[in-house]
């Protein structure tokens, strides 16, 4: 059965159900509630609300969570492996730590929700990430095309191979940031701070980085033709010989050249841990 808006159900009573083999659980209203540790994978929860719930710890492995409000709920070390959260409200939500491998976001609205050291290799198209904590944050493939991200912090975020195409970063937080082979084709990084960001092979053609902080960067094999650099901070950025500047860019002095042969190489470090059982 599915609920109707004004169906309030508690924890014994969800548990109940669910224990007794029931999944649909759509529109409950569970606002409030103290979930954390439950097991509800395979969940039907799509419309539910969730606000402001304890959910510490919950397994949603495969649940659907697509237009839950999940507002200022808790979701710390949450299993959302694999859910579906496509168009959820999860503004103000802590993620952090949370498991959100294989998980669908797209047009999810994360604006202000807190998910660092979260697991999100994820589809995240044309997500609300705006003022997220994203730090330290794996991000390593994720699919992020025209993702809001204005204002994200993502500091020592890792998001190797991430496709960022028309993404608005204007003033993120990037510094140490891993990007190495990222698409950012087009995307908006105005004013963001990627000081001692790792951009190797990164495709930044077309990218807005005006005023943005690219000191200390490396930028080897780095593709910029046709890139906004209007008051950027090249301080001591690192490029190679296979680095592509803007049609007419006059490389500024204080930049370190680096050939092919001796140019440093950012380690390859393991890929996102995947549970060897995602239910448990």
């Amino acid at each position: 059965m599915s609920f109707t808006e004004e169906d309030i159900i508690d924890r014994p009573e969800l548990l109940k159900r669910y224990d007794a083999g029931e999944r649909d659980f759509r529109t409950a209203d569970l606002a409030g509630s103290k979930l954390s540790e439950v097991r509800l994978s395979g969940a039907n929860l799509s419309r539910a609300n969730l606000s402001e719930g304890d959910l510490f710890g919950a397994n949603l492995f495969g649940a659907n969570l697509s237009r839950a409000n999940l507002s200022k709920a808790n979701l710390l070390m949450a299993n959302l492996y694999r859910a579906n959260l496509s168009r959820a409200d999860l503004r103000g939500a802590n993620l952090s730590r949370a498991n959100l491998f294989e998980a669908i976001l797209s047009g999810a609205n994360l604006s202000g929700a807190n998910l660092g050291w979260a697991q999100l290799n994820a589809s995240l198209v044309v997500a609300t990430m705006s003022d997220a904590n994203l730090e330290a944050c794996n991000l390593r493939g994720a699919k992020l095309e025209g993702a809001e991200l204005t204002g994200a912090k993502l500091e020592g975020a890792d998001l190797r191979g991430a496709d960022l195409r028309g993404a608005d970063l204007r003033g993120a937080d990037l510094r140490g940031a891993i990007l190495s082979g990222a698409n950012l084709l087009e995307v908006d990084l105005a004013g963001a701070g990627l000081r001692g960001a790792y951009l190797e092979g990164a495709d930044l053609t077309r990218a807005d980085l005006s005023e943005a902080d690219l000191s200390w960067t490396n930028l080897n094999s780095a593709k910029l033709d046709g890139a906004a650099l209007d008051g950027v901070d090249l301080t001591s950025t690192q490029y190679d010989e296979a680095t592509m500047w803007p049609e007419d860019f006059s490389v500024p002095d204080g930049l370190r050249y680096v050939s092919q042969g001796s140019s440093s190489r950012q380690t390859e470090g393991p890929g996102p841990a995947v549970q060897s059982d995602p239910e448990s």
